[in-house]
């Protein structure tokens, strides 16, 4: 399968997806890896991407993300199976409040 639209951008957007995880840090909602926030944004937040998108939108989608959409999702996928990585008994928890 070939990669996502928007990987090119990937490394341009790197600051802005440091900011949404310090973002969740701060919330305390533990730690998330870039890796786990940008196949967020890539396989729910922007399945149907835009051939054309400019790097401001690409931005304005990663800071707009809201923690508790991305923490839904991580939580189905992990009752998939997919895993986004071994998650804490504390973080099990917060997923489940």
């Amino acid at each position: 399968m070939k990669g996502h639209v928007y990987e090119k951008f990937r490394r341009q957007v790197q600051p802005a997806l440091q900011s949404k995880l310090e973002e969740f840090r701060l919330l305390n909602y533990g730690a998330v890896a870039e890796d786990e926030l940008w196949r967020y944004l890539t396989e729910k937040k922007w399945r149907k991407p835009h051939e054309d998108a400019r790097l401001f939108e690409i931005v304005g989608g990663i800071l707009e993300v809201k923690a508790a959409d991305y923490f839904s999702y991580a939580t189905v996928e992990a009752f998939k199976g997919k895993g986004l990585g071994e998650l804490s008994e504390e973080d099990r928890r917060k997923l489940l409040e």
